[in-house]
């Protein structure tokens, strides 16, 4: 147990700068930083099949160092865009709900970060695979609630989708702090 106290220290530091705006380990400044896509998920108007894709990429600043940010894309058969389902603490600042549903580019980077595909589905049995998430995303419990830590954040929605929807298949990797609070409830 000895050989956990200089880790919980060094979290300790890294939490207290952060808490400062000292933002060592980001890629600059994030109004500035890369969102563009990735190339990964397939061009939605070049493919009539239903992708459902699950993203990860590392969390914005020194917190990328050990922890990613997780989202959701889905494109029905033969529509032409991505609905993105994510949840974003900076959307509650502004009195938003911090989980948003919106056409958007599916695999952009997060703020820089290269997006990684953590799960993909695709092809027309697709559709209703589809539906159940978007189902589960609606009728997630923490619309208006972000917390980076233990939870309930982006993580934590991309694990209760999962929860709810275990055809998806998803096991999110360690990195994905907070997906454990998705555990509180059903």
């Amino acid at each position: 147990m000895d050989y956990l106290k200089p880790i919980l220290a060094l979290i300790l530091i890294l939490l207290l700068l952060g808490s400062f705006g000292l933002s060592f380990g980001s890629r600059g400044d994030w109004r500035s930083a890369s969102r563009e896509s990735a190339g990964i998920a397939p061009n939605p108007g070049e493919t009539s099949d239903a992708v459902l894709h699950v993203y990860g990429a590392d969390a914005w600043g020194w917190r990328g160092w050990f922890a990613i940010h997780t989202w959701i894309a889905a494109k029905r058969s033969n529509e032409d865009y991505y609905t993105l389902y994510d949840v974003v603490g900076w959307r509650g600042y502004y009195g938003q709900a911090v989980l948003g549903i919106n056409r958007d580019i599916p695999d952009r980077h997060w703020y820089g970060a290269r997006p990684r595909l953590l799960k993909a589905h695709q092809g027309p049995q697709v559709d209703a695979l589809i539906d159940a998430v978007d189902a589960a995303a609606r009728a997630y419990p923490w619309r208006q609630t972000y917390q980076a830590f233990p939870g309930p954040n982006s993580n934590t929605f991309t694990a209760w989708v999962a929860r709810q929807v275990p055809e998806l298949g998803l096991d999110l990797p360690l990195s994905a702090i907070g997906s454990g609070y998705a555990d509180r409830t059903d």
